[in-house]
């Protein structure tokens, strides 16, 4: 039986809100790729959560700049963060893997700001799809 479009979106704004959580968590105690990553992971799953929400059953990918473009086709004003959110997307590979930074790893390479940042952009997608579908 398909769930109600309205519910699972709100399902998966739950568990986008739960990773925002641990995202400012680990940006405060230095984790700071992590931060990044879980933070790129949270607009993701904030994006997908509306998406549900306007009833699309299977919701592929993981670039919060596409899914954005998505969401705009059921509401324009996602087309106005667009530029904003999709900064997130360049924290969903290098801040997990060696091979995408030479002679670094990512625990060395991410700040504090970075990760400040990037948990203050998922806040805002997370508050935005909150306020769109409740």
């Amino acid at each position: 039986m398909r769930r109600n479009p309205v519910e699972e979106g709100k399902r998966w704004l739950e568990q986008a809100s739960e990773d925002l959580y641990w995202a400012k968590d680990l940006a405060e105690r230095g984790g700071y790729h992590i931060a990044c990553f879980l933070a790129q992971q949270v607009a993701e799953k904030a994006l997908k959560a509306f998406l549900y929400a306007m009833g699309e059953e299977v919701v592929l990918g993981h670039s919060v700049e596409r899914l954005c473009r998505d969401a705009s086709e059921f509401d324009n004003s996602f087309s106005e963060k667009l530029g904003r959110w999709s900064i997130l997307d360049g924290y969903y590979v290098p801040t997990r893997y060696p091979n995408s930074l030479p002679d670094s790893i990512p625990a060395r390479v991410y700040t504090a700001d970075a990760a400040r940042e990037a948990v203050r952009l998922a806040t805002e997608v997370v508050e935005f799809v909150r306020r769109k579908i409740g």
